[in-house]
This record gives C-alpha cells, sequence and structure tokens, in this order.
C-alpha cells in the first residue's frame, strides 16, 4: 500500500511535470520562467484590482514598489544567461504577449479610472497608479525590446505601444540618434553631469522628437523612399488613440490617458537619465566619437527588477550589440554598476540634491578612469 508521503511526492511529481509540458507547448523554456512571472503578475493583480477594488486594487503597485525590490535586496542569485540562439523563439513569443496585453488592457485601466466601474476613489488611484508603473517599466522596456527586432512585424508590434502611450517618435529617435550619439552632446537623450533630471527632461523630450524627425526625413531623401513619413503614422496614431478615448470614455477618460501617457513616458526619460548620467565619448581627430564601450552605460544587475525590465538595466550589453534579444545581455567586466536597481535610482533622480550626493563621487572616479585609460 502506497503511504500518504510517498503519495504527496508522486503528486507534487506530477504537478511539476505537468507544470513543465505545458510551459514546452507554450515554447518558454526553464530561462525565460522569471520573466514571465515578474512581467505578467502585475497584470493578474491589476485585473483582480479592477474586478474586485478593496486592496487587490493595490496589488500591482506594491508588487512593482515593494515585492520588487526587497526581493532585489535579498535574491542574490542572478539571472539565467543564455548564450546561444535556443532563447530567440520564446523571448520574442512573450514580447508580443506583452505588446498585445498591453493594447487590451491601456482602455480598460481608463474605463476602471475614469468610467463606470463602481470601484472606490481610492481604488482608482492604485489602479492608475500600478497601472502607470507597469506601463512605465514592463511596456517602455518591451517595445524597446521590439523596435530593434529585424522583423518587421515585431518592429510595427513596438512602435504601436509607444504609439498608444504618445510617444511613437522615440521609436525613430533611440534607433537612429541615441545608439549612434550615446553619451555625447549630440544625443538629447544623454544626461549631462551636474544635470537634474527636471532640466534633462525639458531638454530631452522635445530635443529627440526634433533629432527624430530630422533623421527620419534625411534618410527618406537619401533613399528617395516614398510612402507615409513615421512621423505621420506617430502624430496621427496618437491622434486617433486619444479621440477614441474622448469618445469611449469622456473628457475624463482623455485627462486618464493623457495622465498615463505623462507617467509612463516620464520613467522612460529617467531611465535614460540614469543609465547615462555624466558618462561622456572621447573626441577623435575628424570630429569623430570613440566606439561605444561597457564604460558608456550605468548597469544595475539585480535580479528581479532585471527580469521586470527584460534586463533593460544591463544597458552596457545592450549598446554594444543593440538586436540581442534580452535574455543573452550580460554584464560586461568593468562597466559602471548603480548602487540600486534602476527602479529605485529613478526614485532618488526625483530629489536631485539626493541624486548629486550618491552618483556624483562614483561619477568622478569612472571618469578618471576613463580619462586614465585613453
Amino acid at each position: 500500500m502506497m503511504t500518504a508521503p510517498q503519495s504527496d511526492t508522486r503528486g507534487r511529481s506530477r504537478l511539476r511535470a505537468g507544470a513543465h509540458r505545458a510551459l514546452a507547448a507554450t515554447g518558454m523554456v526553464p530561462a525565460i520562467r522569471p520573466f514571465v512571472l515578474a512581467t505578467l503578475a502585475p497584470v493578474v493583480l491589476l485585473g483582480l484590482g479592477i474586478a474586485l477594488g478593496g486592496v487587490w486594487a493595490a496589488g500591482a503597485l506594491v508588487f512593482i514598489m515593494g515585492i520588487v525590490a526587497l526581493m532585489d535586496r535579498f535574491v542574490a542569485r542572478a539571472l539565467p544567461h543564455v548564450p546561444d540562439a535556443q532563447e530567440f523563439p520564446a523571448a520574442d513569443r512573450l514580447s508580443q504577449i506583452l505588446a498585445w496585453v498591453h493594447l487590451a488592457l491601456l482602455p480598460v485601466v481608463v474605463w476602471a479610472v475614469a468610467g463606470d466601474s463602481g470601484l472606490s476613489g481610492a481604488a482608482r488611484v492604485m489602479i492608475f497608479l500600478g497601472a502607470g508603473l507597469w506601463f512605465g517599466q514592463v511596456s517602455n522596456s518591451n517595445a524597446h525590446e521590439l523596435i530593434h527586432r529585424a522583423d518587421r512585424t515585431l518592429y510595427r508590434l513596438g512602435v504601436a505601444v509607444y504609439v498608444s502611450m504618445g510617444y511613437g517618435h522615440h521609436a525613430s529617435a533611440h534607433r537612429h540618434i541615441h545608439h549612434r550619439y550615446v553619451a555625447s552632446f549630440d544625443d538629447p537623450n544623454s544626461a549631462r553631469a551636474g544635470e537634474h533630471f527636471y532640466d534633462f527632461a525639458v531638454r530631452a523630450w522635445p530635443g529627440e522628437f526634433v533629432a527624430g524627425h530630422e533623421i527620419e526625413t534625411s534618410l527618406r531623401t537619401r533613399s528617395r523612399t516614398k510612402g507615409v513619413h513615421p512621423y505621420v503614422v506617430y502624430i496621427a496614431g496618437a491622434l486617433t488613440v486619444a479621440m477614441v478615448m474622448l469618445l469611449v470614455f469622456g473628457f475624463g477618460g482623455l485627462l486618464v490617458w493623457l495622465g498615463l501617457c505623462a507617467y509612463a513616458q516620464m520613467q522612460l526619460l529617467l531611465s535614460d537619465y540614469v543609465q547615462h548620467y555624466g558618462l561622456e565619448r572621447a573626441r577623435l581627430p575628424g570630429d569623430r566619437l570613440e566606439t561605444v564601450g561597457p564604460q558608456h552605460s550605468w548597469n544595475a544587475p539585480k535580479s528581479c527588477s532585471s527580469a521586470l525590465m527584460l534586463n533593460a538595466p544591463l544597458h552596457s550589453d545592450h549598446h554594444a550589440h543593440p538586436s540581442r534579444p534580452y535574455p543573452m545581455l550580460d554584464m560586461p567586466e568593468g562597466a559602471p554598476r548603480l548602487p540600486y536597481s534602476l527602479p529605485v535610482m529613478g526614485v532618488i533622480a526625483l530629489v536631485p540634491p539626493l541624486w548629486r550626493k550618491v552618483m556624483d563621487r562614483r561619477l568622478a572616479r569612472i571618469r578618471a578612469g576613463m580619462t586614465a585609460q585613453r
């Protein structure tokens, strides 16, 4: 006769085997699991908050702001690094899922906050803040992944995510300007030493809008490309989303959507600010910039927040290999490290005196080392 412990052990084994089969059926191999759990758990919590209200409305907010930060501190194990092509299908599949979830979730959140959802005022605020964090940290990171893909379907899906948040021009400016001129005064999205975040944001947003338009127009002129200018898509797309929000959810819905856009865009600008603060490439003869290296990006290799942001905090490796899928990103030797996770550093950046206290000595050491190497 089978004893109770043996029965429990076999039951757990069958459950694990079933979970492995289910994971294999979706193509989500084990190395992708941390990314799946970190990015989709807040969506489940948001869904429960919208449906049930009450304490559930704070679920996603608490998860992203509290639980992830605590796990970064106490979970030392690094994310699995995938050195070969086995992860490509699973990485792209998760990115597609996240993009479609974003496009479906956005109007639901606007309805929950501005519509006849039956939620209390406090619950609406919590849903707005939690969803805004997910759009800013997960959707932005995922759209960033997608616009670097050679597959045009994946690229367009990334553009659609940015357009839905009123930030379509980032798809052009990021690829053609930021990656070419990063860590120089020619890049609007590279923060200068001593520049606080608010000055940076006021300079960077219009700067990248103009720079992206200029490079797209120049590329089209040189190649004699016909068809719709990308900026027509970005602007018309954002205006269409705004009109839909107004017609379906009223003026309140439009204001909530604009608030979510501003919230998400601010988080993207915070990421750019933190990841390149004060790091500069040398000017070579002929006014050329030195080759981008690991020393030109700040990195935050914290396991849980890295999973939440699809390894965006491993920024040096991304700049060295822009098309490399996120599970393959690694921490290069000698690359500058931030003292805390990227989300925590973003909060610190909102308080300029605290930011300068935390970062300026570290920046001085990094810059001195770069000068010595040159």
